[in-house]
């Protein structure tokens, strides 16, 4: 049973359009590490990302499906995650600015330890 409110780990996978121009690819990258930063919480105006950070895919394993960078964001609860996905206006804008050079993005999010839904309770 799961008493305590365990970080969130957010992880996004982006695959951009052949469009996209290697200074296209690099100012989105920089912007999506910037969030870290950008990203306050309301009131108190203090981040509340706990850290962020990503890079362009490595593996050797050909499994990446056009995948070409990877960024792992941890929040401190579910709730820094509820607003950063759905009313922070820094990640908004950032999504809005993203989305003309990506074809696809891939997000999971997860509890360390927690693998079943049992397992929340």
């Amino acid at each position: 049973m799961q008493t305590d409110n365990p970080a969130t780990t957010h992880i996004v996978l982006f695959k951009f359009k052949d469009s996209a121009t290697p200074f296209q690819i690099k100012d989105i990258t920089s912007r999506m590490i910037s969030l870290g930063r950008q990203c306050m919480r309301p009131g108190t105006r203090t981040p509340y990302i706990k850290s962020i950070t990503g890079g362009r895919d490595s593996s050797i394993e050909n499994l990446q499906e056009g995948i070409s960078h990877a960024f792992i964001v941890q929040f401190q609860s579910n709730e820094d995650r509820d607003y950063y996905v759905n009313e922070d206006p820094v990640h908004q804008a950032f999504k809005d600015a993203a989305g003309a050079y990506l074809e696809k993005a891939v997000v999971v999010d997860f509890q360390e330890g927690v693998f079943t839904y049992a397992d929340t309770f």
